[in-house]
């Protein structure tokens, strides 16, 4: 399952990993340990452990190939695509969602296109979650993982889709991709509700009812209820 998002912050509550992280989070490309060290004066015997605990919790991907130091398997480090965004990314990747942003429209996707995208992409990151205790709970942590900051309301309340269906509330009480779904929100926010979708249309066993998007309320909601 996996790790919420306060573990993983306190996980970089450490300086020292907090440096490694902030390095490899503005790198281009990956970096092996001998870089890491060397660019943050450390020994690397002090790197490698900070390197495997954020591997452990899920921050970083690393890749194994050839030969480093003294024979050793050289290991190469980047920030993994599913870690919390913490504004550190290369600049480029705002650059490139603006631009395909941009071409999406000039191309006249509509809606239907954005939210058949997210619901591929959805689909695809709930293949990670099949051994969660309840798809609520692997939904939730896929958001948190996401950025969107989900809180479930404490209590139940019938779905507005279905006259009898009860339904979980959840609020995002943040948006990572604010600015671009304020400029675009008939495409974003369809992404949004296609990746939700596509997550749960993988489990099988609830669906989305009301979904409620930056046009229509403060904050964004969604609400799931048991197929």
């Amino acid at each position: 399952m996996a790790t919420s998002q306060l573990d993983l912050l306190k996980t970089l509550g450490d300086n020292t990993r907090y440096a490694i992280y902030l390095e490899l989070a503005r790198a281009s490309v990956p970096k092996t340990t001998a870089e890491i060290s060397e660019t943050l004066s450390l020994h690397p015997n002090t790197v490698r452990p900070h390197l495997e605990r954020m591997r452990e919790v899920g921050l970083l991907l690393v890749e194994v190939g050839g030969r480093g130091e003294v024979g050793r398997p050289q290991h190469r480090y980047s920030v993994a695509p599913d870690a919390p965004s913490l504004g550190l990314e290369p600049p480029t990747m705002p650059v490139l969602a603006r631009m395909v942003l941009s071409m999406a429209k000039r191309l006249r996707a509509s809606p239907d296109d954005a939210e058949a995208v997210g619901y591929d992409e959805g689909r695809s990151r709930a293949v990670g979650y099949r051994a969660a205790p309840s798809t609520l709970e692997a939904l939730v942590a896929d958001l948190d993982c996401l950025g969107f900051d989900p809180v479930v309301s404490d209590d139940l309340r019938v779905d507005p889709a279905s006259d009898d269906d009860l339904a979980a509330v959840v609020s995002f009480a943040n948006c990572p991709f604010a600015d671009l779904a304020q400029q675009h929100p008939d495409l974003v926010c369809s992404l949004h509700r296609g990746l939700v979708i596509g997550f749960l249309a993988d489990m099988g066993d609830t669906q989305v009812g009301e979904f409620c998007d930056v046009t229509s309320r403060t904050p964004c909601r969604v609400t799931v209820s048991s197929r």
